[in-house]
Parts: structure tokens; sequence; C-alpha cells
């Protein structure tokens, strides 16, 4: 009788119904909150209402979602917010100041950050309270943290819709290149390791079928990814968009020179309308291009602009060597081993320069990966490991390969050739002298590439004493048998 019926009513064994809808109510705070914590509906009750002119979203594929499985129980914390005492100070913002939740403070503690850099306390300042932002800083000023805070914080006092499925992101992070994706995964896991929130990553170059198995393994939470692997899974109809409460755009001045526009509008038609989510967009400059899409797809954006106290960091100290280009390796060669550097970046504009840099250097003897767009995205992961751990002396990336790439303790940045974007020239050095301490860029200069050298010093505002290089630095390489 049972099976009959089921049959006349369409109903198979275990069919789990679709919601109609799949959007999130947030929770109501307790009486008395603070408003950081508010939810973004009460803090901003006026959003704005769709976009008549928007784009149609795109057809989405009919492939059936995966049903959904219970949550994973979440890690008993015993950890108590006295734990982590950190006194006033003046002109500093502390992470207490913002009443974030306990499992998302001792993750803060565990990583020994007691006081916000300045774009952390003026974003979370709006964005805690629901309000979309749009920042402008550099590289390495805290910015990752600043909208996973946030990201966090909204997923915790928000909670997820009863009928849910897999494949469904709460929050969606898109960075440009697959090393930046990789970075800021792993600060959100280890942001969220006391939240119980799932943090995922995709990336091309990787096996598709590994990141597909773990995507059908739990609830997604947060999802980092670069705009073309994930477009891949959206039209394969293994990830649906639809539940995206917050959205970030990392780098969009990248994603700019990349051309990876186009494809995310395509991925922001498949998310809810703008005065439906959260978004934050963040950029190294503010660009007429980037400033117009920041108004299509924010609503009343808090502006938030940084101004690096200098565009160099006073810790990296920073020579030219003028070369002939013939003498550039040789002059490489002598610079590490002479001084025995063990921790280097040397910088190329070309992705064949970076595969013959490393190829000699790895046959004279010097320990080296590469990092380009040539290269398979496993094998990055390990070059980078490698590179972390010391077990590597030399890396030799593209200037869109090294821009995601935080390793402390490099000792040297070599630009082997100028880049022809002077921002490119403060993006290199920067990965030397950072967390205080000191470093130093080495410059060569050669016929081919010495006219990007005035650009660079009228970014810098000073002039760069260029010099030619001791004899000893252009001795002859001695060949290994």
């Amino acid at each position: 009788m049972l099976k009959a019926l089921k049959k006349i009513f369409g109903k198979a064994d275990g069919e789990l119904p679709r919601p109609a809808t799949q959007t999130a109510t947030p929770s109501t705070p307790a009486p008395g909150a603070d408003a950081p914590n508010e939810p973004r509906e009460a803090a901003e009750p006026a959003r704005a209402a769709p976009d008549a002119n928007a784009a149609p979203k795109a057809p989405r594929s009919d492939k059936p979602r995966k049903p959904r499985r219970e949550r994973a129980a979440k890690p008993v914390d015993t950890w108590k917010l006295e734990d982590f005492a950190v006194e006033p100070a003046e002109g500093k913002t502390r992470f207490h100041d913002f009443k974030l939740a306990p499992e998302l403070m001792h993750a803060i503690h565990d990583l020994g950050f007691p006081y916000c850099t300045p774009i952390q306390a003026q974003v979370l300042g709006f964005t805690l309270k629901g309000q979309d932002a749009i920042g402008r800083a550099q590289t390495g000023t805290g910015k990752t943290a600043a909208f996973l805070i946030s990201i966090i914080t909204q997923l915790l006092q928000t909670p997820p819709p009863k009928e849910r499925y897999m494949g469904e992101p709460r929050a969606l992070i898109i960075a440009p290149t697959r090393e930046l994706v990789v970075q800021i995964a792993k600060d959100a896991e280890d942001l969220t390791k006391y939240a119980g929130l799932n943090v995922m990553s995709f990336v091309g170059g990787m096996d598709f079928d590994k990141q597909l198995k773990r995507l059908e393994s739990c609830f997604c939470d947060i999802l980092v990814a670069t705009p073309g692997r994930l477009l891949d899974f959206n039209q394969r109809g293994e990830v649906h968009l639809d539940m995206v409460e917050v959205m970030v755009l990392d780098e969009a001045d990248r994603m700019l020179d990349m051309g990876f526009i186009p494809q995310v509008r395509q991925i922001i038609r498949q998310t809810p309308m703008k005065g439906e989510r959260q978004t934050l967009l963040f950029s190294a400059t503010f660009t007429e291009d980037v400033m117009n899409l920041a108004k299509q797809w924010t609503v009343n954006p808090a502006i938030v602009e940084i101004e690096p106290e200098h565009v160099a960091s006073d810790t990296v100290e920073q020579h030219v060597y003028m070369v002939a280009s013939s003498d550039k390796y040789k002059l490489l060669y002598n610079l590490i081993t002479q001084n025995d550097w063990t921790r280097v970046m040397v910088f190329a504009n070309r992705k064949d320069e970076v595969r013959r840099i490393e190829e000699r250097l790895t046959r004279d003897g010097v320990s080296a990966v590469q990092m380009s767009g040539d290269v398979p995205q496993h094998k990055r992961i390990r070059a980078l490991e490698g590179f972390r751990e010391g077990k590597i002396r030399v890396m030799v990336a593209t200037d869109v390969a090294g821009r995601g790439i935080h390793v402390d303790a490099i000792s040297h940045v070599i630009n082997f050739t100028l880049p022809e974007d002077p921002d490119d020239y403060v993006h290199r050095i920067g990965r030397t002298g950072r967390a205080g301490a000191s470093g130093t860029s080495i410059s060569f200069a050669g016929e081919d590439d010495s006219f990007a050298l005035p650009p660079i010093e009228e970014l810098l505002g000073r002039k760069i004493t260029c010099e030619m290089p001791p004899d000893e630095l252009l001795k002859p390489v001695p060949r290994k048998h």
C-alpha cells in the first residue's frame, strides 16, 4: 500500500523534497547586544531594492543536488576570553573592542594578534554591522584577516537553514591567483578551527575529482576560488551560489589586469541580488574601472583607504646593479653562493625566463624551484612548502605567481629583470623586510630593461643609487662535473 501511494504521488524511496527557498534567516541577538554583533538586516534596514535593469541569472544546471547530511558536532572549546588579556593602548584597536565570538577570539589569540592593523580596525567597524565595503590597501596590511573575521562573525550569528544541500557555500571569496587562494584558505582554516565551519578551496591545475570529493563530503561554509575553476564547478551543477550571504572580491585591480572580469560577472549573476548579500571588494589601487565595478556590485559601500606610510618599506635596503644582460646570470649565481644566502626570491618578467633561471641554478648546484603559470598546481604547492621550510634556497617567480606568496624570513629579493609596471616593483620587494624584519632588494638593470627604472623612482619619490657590481661577482660560473 505504502509503495503504491508513493508511486501515485511520484515520491521515490528516500527522496528529499527541494525546499522552495534556500535563504538564511538571521538569528535574533540577545537584548542589549552591542551594535557590531547585530545581524546584517537589523543594522541596515534600508537595503536597495533589486535592480530592475540587472542582467538575469544564467540558467541553473538540471543536475540534482546532493542530499543534505547532518552537520558534524561542533568541537567543545573550554577556552575563556579571560585567557586573552590585552591592555588598552592609545591609538590602537583591540579585537576585544568588537565583541567577537569566543570561538573566533580563541583562534585570534592562537595566532598572536592582540591589536588590529589600521585596515582591520576601520573595515570591521562597518562590515560587522552588515555594511558593504570597498578597501584599498597594499599586500601585507592584514586585509585578509579583516574580511575573514567579518565572514566568520556573520556565519556564527546567522544559523544555516534547516534544509540545506551539499555544494551551497554561505560565503564566497574570489581571488585572481592560485597561490593567493591557497593562502586565504589557510588563513580561513586557522581562524575557523574552533568555530565548526568548513573551508574549501577550488583552483585550476589541481585534481578536479579530488576537489569534487571534498565538496561532496561535507557542507561548504566558506569557499575560496579562482574564477575559472569556480565556473567549472558551477556550470557542471556541482556548486550553487544562491545561498551566498557574503561575497568578497580580493585584488580587484589584478583581476582586471588578468582579464577575469567577464568570468566574475558570470559568477555574480548566480549569487543573490546585491541588496540581499553583503559584498566586500579589496584592491591595491582605486582606478576608475575598479570603482565602476564597485558601484555595480555594492550598495552604499563604506570606503576605507589605508595609505602606506611609505610606498616601499624602510626595512628594505634597495640596490640597483648596472649589468649587461649577458652577465646577469653570473651576477645572480655569485651573489647567492658567495654570500651563502639561504632564502632568496628571484623575479623575472616572462615564464620562459623563470624556467631558464631555475634550470641553470639547479644545474649549477643551487637548489631552486620555479613558480609560474606553466607549473602544475600540485608542484607549485610542493615547491612553496619546500621553500617555506628552508629545504630550497631560491624561488624564481613571475609577478602573477609571486603576488600571493607570503613566506617569513626571505632575506633577499632579486629583480633579474625590472618590471614594466612600477607597482609590481613595490609588490616584489615587499616579499622581504616583513613584520619588522630587515631585508634587501637587488635589481639588475641591463640594456633591455633599464628604461623601467625612472618610473619606479617616480613612484618611490626618490632616486635609487645605481652601481657597478664588483669584479668578483662577475666571475665565470664553475661548471659541475
